[in-house]
């Protein structure tokens, strides 16, 4: 082997470990990004980046809900508390409930976040609270009733 053919067969595979650990750090940088986002200057979360990646991701979404979680389901088979186990992930932002169908209605203030859906007599109606707890945002309370 040359000299010029071992200098190329070097910085080839050097460049081929630069170009993996490029892909590496690109697939990482999403998640890191994500939770850099939902930061403001302070250090504090900003409340709509949490909730949007609260609704995004199941992950995410169980990492901020303390179990056993305040309120519980009820339904025809009866009232249950909340526990990882019966978790429906939640998916629908409440800005994005069909009015048209449904009654909602929210409020946001520096926090805590309430919101509430329901259809009138129907016998549905979900109730869900968010908390700032140490600068974080925590799902702390939620209640769904459905007969």
């Amino acid at each position: 082997m040359t000299k010029r053919t071992k200098f190329n067969a070097i910085h080839s595979g050097r460049f081929f470990i630069a170009i993996a650990l490029l892909c590496i750090v690109n697939l990482a940088m999403p998640g890191c990004k994500t939770s850099g986002s939902i930061l403001k200057k302070d250090g504090s979360e900003d409340f709509d980046a949490f909730y949007d990646q609260f609704h995004k991701d199941d992950k995410f979404q169980l990492s901020r809900i303390q179990f056993p979680l305040d309120g519980y389901k009820n339904d025809p088979d009866g009232r249950e508390k909340w526990s990882r186990s019966n978790w429906v992930t939640m998916k629908v932002k409440i800005y994005d409930i069909d009015q048209s169908q449904y009654k909602v209605t929210y409020n946001k203030k520096d926090d805590t976040f309430y919101q509430k859906v329901w259809i009138d007599g129907s016998g549905f109606m979900s109730e869900y609270r968010f908390n700032k707890i140490k600068g974080k945002w925590y799902l702390t309370y939620a209640r769904d009733e459905n007969f």
